[in-house]
């Protein structure tokens, strides 16, 4: 298996680990390893899955000063791109139940990623004043959420809260995601883990076929959203190069550095 994710068994249940210091960005290499542990774990007979980060960051989604070094290489930002919504097709069309394991803060890629999954357990910050966010925060980078996404978003926390949530750009701290149905439970740090694991094997205890099945039916929407026509990647890669967009993310660079 790659070194950019770890994985680790509990019986049938597998642990597929993000493993990309320091953050878990997402560059074409980390979402191509993704999407290979994912399908060895389908392939392995694996009757659930935990998608896990780190213990301060689940994802802190794309990886920009990577996308930027493309520069006017339209194939390799199209190629970026590709890898990305290809790992969370991945995660969404899987058939087995993926549980979303967020240890920490879950922005923009990171919070696509979760939402494609069956179920997310966050944790509870220790420090109240600094709580840990989730969200999708692509306006204030300067990118269009495409409407793909933004039906991934809808259909967890409706059609209105998600329009304003989106044109703002809104991290939502973690007592404020669960309130909203963002995410499902919220655990101490420690815990994560373990309570995705849970829940998968109170899941997995119902009757499996028509478990699977009703699951299918009603994950139709979200495999649809992640579709090339409700993504429409050429438009967005246009938009990658609009003036404002390009401004906003050499800006973000230069705050990273900071």
């Amino acid at each position: 298996m790659s070194e950019l994710v770890q994985t680790r068994d509990h019986g049938d249940i597998r642990e597929i680990r993000l493993a990309r210091p320091p953050v878990n960005a997402l560059d074409a290499d980390l979402c191509r390893a993704l999407i290979g542990a994912l399908n060895a774990a389908l392939g392995e007979g694996v009757r659930g899955i935990v998608l896990a980060g780190n213990e301060r960051i689940f994802s802190a989604g794309m990886d920009v000063p990577h996308l930027l070094s493309h520069g006017n290489d339209r194939d390799a930002l199209m190629d970026s791109w590709h890898a990305f919504f290809g790992a969370a097709r991945t995660l969404a069309e899987s058939r087995v139940p993926v549980v979303a394991a967020i240890a920490g803060h879950a922005p923009a890629g990171g919070c696509v990623l979760a939402l494609c999954c069956d179920y997310r357990v966050m944790a509870r910050s220790t420090d109240p004043a600094r709580p840990f966010a989730i969200g999708l925060n692509e306006t204030q980078v300067g990118l269009v959420a495409p409407e793909g996404i933004q039906r991934l978003l809808r259909r967890v926390v409706g059609t209105y809260r998600a329009e304003r949530l989106l044109v703002a750009g809104e991290m939502v701290p973690s007592e404020r995601a669960l309130e909203i149905g963002l995410v499902d439970e919220l655990v101490e740090q420690s815990e994560v883990t373990a309570r995705a694991i849970d829940w998968l094997r109170q899941l997995l205890r119902l009757p499996h076929h028509p478990m699977l099945q009703t699951r299918a039916i009603a994950r139709h929407d979200l495999v649809q959203a992640l579709s090339p026509e409700f993504i429409l990647l050429d438009r967005f890669i246009d938009a990658w190069y609009a003036p404002d967009t390009q401004a906003a993310l050499h800006a973000l660079v230069e705050k990273l550095r900071k």
